[in-house]
This record gives C-alpha cells, sequence and structure tokens, in this order.
C-alpha cells in the first residue's frame, strides 16, 4: 500500500455526485498540493473563523495561565478541554472600527481592516478568508464555505447600511461573499455537481465507489473510512428530519395547515439545532477536504435572535448584550459551545500523527469587547494548532504594545497556510508570537 499513490483530488463518486476522501494514511490523498508547501501524505491547515456579534459579558471574557493549568472566566468554560490547544489573544484593535457609526462600522471590516463607505454606497475590504480562498482555496472543490444563521440586514444605521453588521466575508471591497442560510444547501454544495436538491441521498449515490474503494486500504483506514460515511449519514438524517418538523431557517406553522403565505426567509425557528447543523457540516468540510476554510456567523452584529432553549426569550440578543446579566452570561456560553462542539469533533478525527483540530485554526471573535460597543480592543480566540505551527496553550496580552493591529494576526494566519503578504490592511507584519 505504502506505493499506491492517489492523487489528492481523490473522490468517491456517483451519479450526479462526488465526496472527497477523508485524510487516509494508507492513500497519498493531499499529492496536488503547490511546490513548497507540506509533504503529499501531510493533511493540509484548514481556517474557519466564527463570529458572534454584539461582544460578550465584561467581567466573564478573561484567561490567565498556561497549558492545563490556563484558568477560563466563565464566558469561554466550554472551552476547558481545549485550554492546551486555545490562545487567548487581548489588545488587538481594527482602527477603521473606531471610526463612523456604532455596529456598521465595527463589523463590517472585521476581517480586512479597510476603511468602509458611509451614506448609500457599499464598500469595504476584501477579507482575510477570501484572500485565503483565492488562493490556498483552489486546491479544492469549494474554495470558501460561508455560513450563517441568521439573514441579513438590509436597512440603514446611523448612515451606514446594516449589510456591514450582516457580513464579516467580502468577496471584493464591494461584494459581501453570499451567506448559506440553509444547511440542506450548505451539504449539497459540498457533496452535489450542482447545488440542487434531489431524491437520492448523497451517500447512496458513492456507495458502490466506496466499497471499491475498501478493498485497497489498510484496516485501520478501513475503520476510519467506516466512520467517515457514518457521519454523513447521521447529518443527512438529521437535516431530512428537521424539513419534516418545518423549515429551520423559516417561519413554522402552528397549524396544520399554514393560514398565512411563508415568508421567503424569517429567523430560524430553533436556533439550537440551526447552528449545530451548521457545526457539522462545517467539520464534515474540513473531514473530507472538499473545502479548507469556513466563516460561519452565527448571528448579525445588532442581531434580533432569541433564545427560548435557553429559557431567554423575553428579548432579543443586541438588548440583552446592554447589560451583563446572568441570561447575558448564558447566552454567551451558548456561542462558545458552538466552537468547543467543532473543536471537539474535529480533534478526534487522527490524521497521522496529528488530529483534524492540530491541523486547523478556529478563530472566534466579535466586532466589540462587550456590548457598550467598545471596540478599542477586541475578543479573539483561536483552537487549534495550524498544522503544527502555532504554539498554543498560552495568553497573548498586547494591550500595552505598539502595533496592536488586529490584520497583524491575519498575516500570521496566511503564512500558515502559505500566502505570504508584504501588507494586509493596516499590518506590515505578522504577529512573531503566532
Amino acid at each position: 500500500m505504502s506505493n499506491h499513490v492517489f492523487s489528492r483530488r481523490a473522490m468517491l463518486r456517483g451519479l450526479g455526485v462526488t465526496m472527497a476522501l477523508p485524510w487516509l494514511e494508507s492513500l497519498r490523498v493531499w499529492g496536488d498540493e503547490p511546490r513548497g508547501t507540506q509533504q503529499a501524505s501531510e493533511a493540509p491547515v484548514r481556517l474557519a473563523v466564527l463570529f458572534c456579534g454584539n461582544g460578550f459579558h465584561g467581567k466573564e471574557w478573561w484567561a490567565k495561565g498556561e497549558g492545563r493549568n490556563m484558568e477560563l472566566g466563565q464566558v469561554l468554560a466550554p472551552l476547558a478541554e481545549h485550554r492546551e490547544k486555545l490562545l487567548f489573544i487581548r489588545g488587538l484593535y481594527n482602527e477603521q472600527a473606531l471610526k463612523g457609526n456604532i455596529h456598521s462600522s465595527q463589523t463590517g471590516n472585521l476581517l480586512s481592516g479597510a476603511p468602509l463607505a458611509s451614506g448609500g454606497e457599499i464598500r469595504s475590504g476584501t477579507s482575510v478568508d477570501q484572500w485565503l480562498a483565492h488562493s490556498y482555496g483552489r486546491s479544492t472543490k469549494v474554495p470558501s464555505l460561508v455560513l450563517g444563521c441568521e439573514k441579513s440586514n438590509p436597512s440603514v444605521h446611523k448612515n451606514y447600511s446594516m449589510l456591514y453588521s450582516s457580513h464579516i466575508s467580502w468577496t471584493s471591497p464591494t461584494t459581501p461573499t453570499p451567506l448559506e442560510l440553509y444547511p440542506a444547501l450548505a451539504f449539497d454544495r459540498l457533496f452535489k455537481d450542482e447545488a440542487e436538491r434531489g431524491d437520492k441521498s448523497v451517500l447512496d449515490a458513492v456507495l458502490a465507489d466506496a466499497t471499491d474503494l475498501r478493498r485497497q486500504i489498510s484496516t485501520s483506514d478501513q475503520r476510519k473510512l467506516d466512520e467517515y460515511l457514518d457521519s454523513v449519514r447521521d447529518v443527512e438524517q438529521r437535516i431530512e428530519n428537521a424539513g419534516k418538523k418545518g423549515e429551520l431557517q423559516g417561519w413554522r406553522p402552528t397549524l396544520d395547515k399554514p393560514n398565512l403565505p411563508r415568508p421567503p426567509e424569517g429567523i430560524p425557528q430553533n436556533i439550537a439545532d440551526h447552528m449545530r447543523l451548521m457545526c457539522d457540516i462545517l467539520v464534515l468540510g474540513f473531514q473530507t477536504d472538499t473545502t479548507r476554510i469556513t466563516t460561519l456567523k452565527l448571528n448579525n452584529d445588532h442581531s434580533s435572535l432569541r433564545f427560548p432553549h435557553l429559557g431567554v426569550d423575553y428579548m432579543i440578543h443586541h438588548l440583552l448584550s446592554h447589560s451583563d446579566t446572568a441570561d447575558w452570561l448564558k447566552v454567551n456560553q451558548f456561542f462558545v459551545q458552538q466552537l468547543a462542539y467543532i473543536a471537539t469533533k474535529l480533534d478526534a478525527i487522527q490524521e497521522g500523527d496529528r488530529t483534524a483540530l492540530d491541523n486547523s485554526m478556529l478563530m472566534f471573535c466579535s466586532s466589540m469587547m462587550t456590548g457598550g460597543h467598545d471596540a478599542t480592543q477586541l475578543p479573539v480566540v483561536m483552537v487549534g494548532r495550524g498544522g503544527g505551527r502555532i504554539d498554543t496553550g498560552k495568553v497573548l496580552d498586547y494591550r500595552e504594545k505598539p502595533n496592536r493591529q488586529m490584520c497583524r494576526l491575519y498575516l500570521s494566519m496566511m503564512d500558515k497556510m502559505h500566502l505570504h503578504l508584504d501588507k494586509f490592511g493596516d499590518a506590515t507584519e505578522p504577529l512573531t508570537e503566532v
């Protein structure tokens, strides 16, 4: 088997369906990498950016210490088991976020550091994920996956478009990357040749090809392939069951037959199930190498989400953020639990000597520190070791240091994925500690 070489683009195939292979130790499935990157049999580095609007609890967003002895504030408590693979970063900021208004001007350039146009004009900057998609992402079927759990807001707030509050990923300075809000369509984009609904399961379509492949790989890889196919089936079934209960991203009728027409897009009726499905799709995209770059906007800045499953249904997210209550802390922890869930699933996927989490960079952030609109420093947590290139289990504090641009972090992250720029946004050098 050691002499059996497969192209990285080797996929399971069926009628109208392709599904990329996971990393298998007995097959060299990463063989089409650009020159000067990792070895052919080494798993690639992935990037996921998770965004939560309106900041966090002012007294409980903190970390101190190192490694397994790191102490975490209550907001970050769900990440306790990942402390040794975590970086807590304080003090970075986006200078352009201090100009203009609140919310929109603090979010639309979060991943670019670019100045924003006001009035009726829409202009920001190409975001870091899309820079990577244009180069690093070309090796995969889907250069980048841009997911969301709350629809875009097209209104205007204090002379700035609320589209800035609704989008962190920008394909160009004038084009926010469209959000995929529907789990089923995100799933289709990863695994179908054309993003359209079909009656046949993706897994059923490729099962014959998977059976043939199984005969050619080692026993341990057979187990890994079986686990992977089981996880695909699980997500398919959950999407199907969710559809039977009612649209995840729309109005759910309370009568046997609706007495009002269904709105074309609506607030998610079960936000916990919606977010969890998006998290699973993110993991599958990385595990199959169908994409290496994903942004998941859990909600908008100035968000209108409610959280009945937490017993917090009396106030929308944005209004909750303006006071450090026990309910606000509960909501913060719910968002951090999504990051912890992704990290746990990736850490359970073995890729040679490392796990998929070791081969990933998960950045969790908001556009302000607290609901009081403080953007003089940004809340940032990173989980994962970037292919072994990040020394984790640390707290990095830049509050009293010069050159604390958030874009320096992005230069460091791009370096880990072999995209080397002399300048990005307002930064000209990466963070040497990352």
